[in-house]
């Protein structure tokens, strides 16, 4: 079967997960993926993640963040853009989530930054999805 919107997976499976209070969730890898799962590594909103070698396209395990009172750290994860309604922003209109409390993820053609990074290396992309 084949999938139309792959980044929309990974993030409703992250989405799941941590609504079942799994410990880590399992994800197709890409190239893509990697990136984005760095970025939320990076931003704290994950424990950590490894690569698995399966002998085919691989997969990501994603260890789940919680609070004190098993509360998830994300309290939300939205998709913005899809392959029916891409959203491009140049550098003057990057979004601030939640008041800089969140983070955007986009595709830039520098890879694959923070809506804050791109400020700094100033350039736009691709909106990929909201965190917070």
């Amino acid at each position: 079967m084949s999938m139309t919107d792959p980044i929309a997976d990974y993030l409703t499976r992250i989405r799941n997960a941590q609504h079942a209070e799994h410990k880590y969730v399992d994800i197709p890898s890409s190239n893509i993926k990697r990136r984005m799962s760095r970025i939320l590594l990076e931003q704290g909103f994950i424990k950590k993640y490894i690569i698995i070698d399966d002998g085919k396209q691989g997969l990501i395990r994603i260890w789940l963040k919680y609070d004190e009172e098993k509360n998830p750290i994300i309290h939300k994860i939205i998709r913005v853009s899809t392959p029916g309604r891409r959203k491009y922003v140049d550098v003057e209109h990057l979004p601030r989530v939640m008041n800089n409390l969140g983070i955007a993820i986009m595709t830039t053609p520098r890879g694959v930054l923070t809506a804050r990074e791109a400020r700094r290396q100033n350039v736009g992309g691709e909106i990929l999805c909201y965190v917070w």
